[in-house]
């Protein structure tokens, strides 16, 4: 039996990416609340006692329903910049793989599966593209949502200062990132980035190798929405708890609260409070990251704020593969419109 829907055979990687984009823009919007939750945990030192719960009601109390939505534009083009990119990239990668494997095959011979290792090196491959491509959006978008870590509090910034008088526009914190660090700031996180390429090929090489194999057990050809969403879940689930280490040191680097954190150790015998200067700060990197936490709090360190990262990751991973496929139905109808439109 085939292992995708007929749309997904049909689909150019200029329509996959566009299906893609569209549905992760869409299940990101749902969890939106929840993903500023969970980046705030992950990015500040001593939050591994705070639950998703009680970061979204201390948000909501202080900063309202708009503290709940910061940076809610530069996510939603970063995720779509990002989904895009890679279902663009995977898509590509993939077509011209399995066209190579069948050039090789004689004539009227059934392609096999690809394996889970290649599966899982085309999803790299795809990711790293996606990575290099899309990462400055994703540096603002975390900084809008933690806000700046500019105040030292006990010898920790444990707590972001959002001023409603600050301009947290998109432009403007690309501006400050430009003028603070130069162009390269933009790309703060691209080395634990281009390692968490592996967290997305996780999740579509396990989901296409169930995938395949609960449809040759029933005999379908195409996933129920509500086994979609089983599948999904698990795979995102599973690539999460491999990478997350590396996921947490990546949004502590982009929102420059590991390089605050450090500057506490370099001016320990400051007087308090102490105000913190991106300038006065080297740049931390993830390795730096993972040891200090590791010195610190131990292995459990390396997994704070998981339970927020898997909950908002599954559910939308889960979202993602189950509007999926009505996507690739709109995107097909759409190329279908724009080729009669062209052809008249």
């Amino acid at each position: 039996m085939p292992t995708q829907s007929k749309p997904v055979q049909q689909l150019t990687p200029f329509g996959a990416a566009l299906a893609g984009a569209l549905g992760g823009c869409f299940s990101t919007a749902v969890v939106y609340p929840l993903d500023v939750a969970k980046t705030r945990i992950q990015a500040l030192p001593g939050g591994k006692n705070n639950s998703m719960f009680t970061v979204l009601l201390r948000i909501y109390a202080k900063e309202g329903l708009k503290g709940l939505y910061r940076g809610f534009g530069a996510t939603m083009l970063n995720t779509f910049s990002q989904q895009y990119a890679y279902f663009f990239f995977y898509s590509f990668v993939r077509n011209s793989y399995t066209k190579r494997l069948a050039s090789k095959l004689p004539p009227g011979s059934k392609l096999p599966a690809l394996s889970t290792a290649a599966e899982l090196l085309l999803g790299a491959l795809a990711g790293a593209l996606a990575q290099i491509f899309t990462i400055p959006v994703s540096v603002i978008a975390t900084r809008q949502q933690v806000g700046r870590p500019t105040k030292i509090r006990d010898d920790i910034p444990t707590e972001a200062v959002v001023d409603s008088k600050t301009d947290d526009s998109f432009l403007a914190v690309a501006r400050e990132i430009v003028d603070e660090e130069g162009v390269g700031g933009l790309w703060l996180g691209i080395k634990p980035g281009l390692v968490l390429t592996v967290n997305p090929s996780i999740t579509y090489g396990v989901f296409e190798r169930v995938k395949t194999i609960v449809l040759a057990g029933n005999g379908s050809s195409k996933l129920s929405p509500w086994m979609s969403f089983v599948i999904g879940a698990i795979s995102k689930t599973l690539a999460t708890v491999v990478t997350y280490p590396y996921i947490m040191a990546k949004v502590r680097i982009q929102a420059r609260s590991a390089d605050a954190e450090d500057a506490v150790e370099t001016h320990h015998s400051l007087p308090k409070p102490h105000t913190f200067h991106h300038k006065d700060t080297r740049h931390v990197g993830a390795l730096d990251i993972l040891a200090r936490v590791w010195k610190k709090e131990g292995f459990t360190g390396w997994y704070q704020g998981m339970q927020a990262q898997i909950t908002k990751a599954v559910i939308s991973q889960a979202l993602l593969f189950t509007s999926k496929e009505q996507f690739e139905h709109w995107a097909l109808s759409i190329m279908i419109l724009l080729a009669r439109f062209q052809a008249r």
